[in-house]
């Protein structure tokens, strides 16, 4: 069987040599997506809901992948110096995309910023920024002098949910690298883990072939065997819907 086509959304950037504009994603959801047996497949920013509409009906699955902040007037939220890198275009294209992909029951696997895109999406809040506005919180950040695969904290694994089905363990340390978290979750949505301070860590949708969103970047934890197989088990549905 051919292997599945995952889109990953991307970005928008400039070229630091050329100083052109470009639509970029780190490399590192393509290698992780490859190593899982799929086929990586850029969702371009620029182009109309139709033709992105058209690009997701030939794909099996799709990763929200992380980034800058989401607009703060979309949820609601309160504004805050430490707001950085926010792309309207993009917020916009990934909150419309989310409808489509669940319209379509197309698996889906949400990173940091694109698991809060999913939130956003069905009517959820962030915390603009974790330190200032949720008490008692543990650092969530980059983590000066670490690098990207420094695991920063654990998190506690809802027993009978999909992502404890797939790690098997209700313990899991994970880096972190985000300074916004979800505050209020969307109702149609379920939380899955936690940060020690209560913070929700993952998130999924009930009742659907394969929704999935975790606030961590699995993708930076290529030696992890409990990412590897986040990746293979997403990989593995959207391969069973292989269009």
């Amino acid at each position: 069987m051919s292997a599945p086509l995952i889109g990953i959304t991307t970005r928008n950037t400039q070229s630091q040599t050329y100083d052109i504009p470009l639509v970029a994603s780190p490399k590192s959801y393509i290698q992780a997506l490859s190593r899982a047996g799929a086929i990586p497949v850029l969702i371009p920013l620029g182009s109309t809901p139709e033709a992105t509409k058209q690009l997701l009906s030939r794909l099996d699955g799709i990763v929200f992948t992380g980034g800058g902040d989401i607009e703060t007037q979309r949820f609601g939220g309160e504004d805050h110096a430490e707001v950085y890198d926010v792309d309207p275009e993009r917020d916009a294209m990934e909150l419309g995309l989310i409808h489509d992909v669940v319209d379509s029951e197309t698996p889906f696997l949400g990173i940091c910023r694109g698991a809060q895109v999913v939130n956003v999406a069905y009517g959820g809040s962030l915390y603009t920024h974790i330190a200032d506005q949720h008490p008692d919180a543990v650092e969530h950040t980059f983590f000066p002098g670490h690098p990207w695969d420094h695991l920063a904290h654990p998190v506690q694994v809802t027993e009978g949910s999909k992502l404890a089905d797939i790690v098997g363990k209700p313990i899991l340390p994970v880096n972190s690298l985000h300074h916004q978290g979800i505050k209020e979750l969307a109702a149609n949505l379920e939380p899955v883990a936690h940060a020690p301070d209560g913070l929700i860590e993952a998130l999924e949708l009930p009742d659907y072939p394969f929704g999935l969103a975790v606030q961590w970047h699995p993708e930076w934890l290529p030696e992890d065997p409990y990412s590897l197989k986040l990746f293979d088990s997403f990989v593995a549905a959207a391969s069973n819907g292989h269009k």
